[in-house]
């Protein structure tokens, strides 16, 4: 965590404890005046207090939100990419990431209809599996049911290589676990890569890129961002990963609170452009297992859809938001 998320994450929860410290001060406060007087305390009706308690009973109702509501409302992300390696084929990429299945399905049914009414020619997920071992035949099942065209990669992520290491996760599931390997891929004759790199503590550097040829155009799957800045002339013409969870719980205009990542709000959702490589941080699905709240809040889990086609093909680098 960067200091400057640190300091973040004390001043947001500082707030909390100082809001609802306050409101049970209030609270001691009517409960002594009703034993000594049998009225209410006048304070209790203040400006001040009144204030203290909108605050107190909007935390109530945004945690009720990032509960019941956030985790389960899934948007879709269409990003359009034009390349000039690509010359007359256009081909659909779908990524999904940071699953964390729990004893408690959430979002599984949902993913599987809508990965497949996407039609991809490729699904990719970056990592982050389980929460719990129990969660494993659902994994599962929701990887297998995934449907693409030419076919489905993954890398793991800090859970695999920290909590589930020896589960078998992958086997029946259609999908090919790559670590510094390489895929050569074809669509309506023209050739593009798909390279992995699991992840790693410390990081290290992905060698795989450069058996890709400079001319191809080059996918990149890892799941945690903190390679961007040491790929150099690596060919990447795109990297895909996940892991922050858009900050799992972010403020209006201030974003994530915590990314858990190298550069902390640097890279935290979204596009960026770093070099000649695309960056793109996928908020992912699930929620931090462990201790960790299950909630989220101003980072709806996420679907994105890359359609990579030719120069002066219709769309942008921005692309367009589809929510669902």
């Amino acid at each position: 965590m960067t200091t400057q998320e640190k300091v973040g994450v004390l001043i947001f929860l500082g707030s909390i404890a100082l809001i609802y410290g306050l409101e049970f001060l209030l609270l001691v406060d009517v409960v002594r005046e009703r034993f000594k007087s049998k009225r209410l305390s006048r304070r209790f009706f203040s400006r001040s207090a009144i204030l203290v308690h909108f605050l107190a009973l909007v935390g109530v109702v945004c945690f009720l939100y990032g509960y019941f509501v956030e985790p389960y409302w899934l948007e879709v992300n269409t990003i359009s990419i034009q390349t000039e390696k690509l010359k007359a084929a256009s081909v659909r990429i779908v990524q999904i990431s940071d699953l964390h299945c729990d004893k408690k399905a959430r979002n599984e049914e949902r993913i599987v209809e809508i990965v497949n009414s996407l039609n991809p020619d490729i699904v990719v997920f970056t990592g982050d599996s389980l929460n719990t071992a129990e969660a494993l035949g659902r994994f599962k099942d929701t990887l297998s049911r995934l449907k693409a065209h030419i076919g489905k990669f993954a890398v793991d992520g800090n859970f695999e290589v920290d909590y589930w290491g020896g589960l078998d996760l992958y086997t029946g599931t259609g999908f090919e676990l790559l670590d510094e390997e390489a895929v050569r891929l074809e669509k309506d004759g023209e050739v593009f890569y798909i390279s992995g790199l699991s992840y790693h503590n410390p990081p290290q550097m992905p060698h795989v890129l450069k058996k890709v040829p400079d001319a191809a155009y080059s996918v990149f799957l890892h799941h945690v961002p903190c390679l961007i800045e040491d790929i150099g002339d690596l060919n990447a013409d795109l990297y895909i990963c996940g892991h922050t969870h858009g900050g799992q719980v972010a403020l209006p205009f201030y974003g994530a609170l915590t990314t858990l990542s190298r550069y902390g709000k640097k890279y935290e959702r979204g596009m960026y452009e770093v070099g000649k490589t695309k960056l793109y941080v996928n908020r992912g699905i699930g929620m931090e297992g462990g201790l960790a709240p299950r909630v989220r809040f101003c980072a709806r889990p996420e679907i994105t859809v890359f359609d990579i086609g030719p120069k002066g093909a219709e769309g942008g680098l921005d692309g367009q938001k589809t929510k669902e």
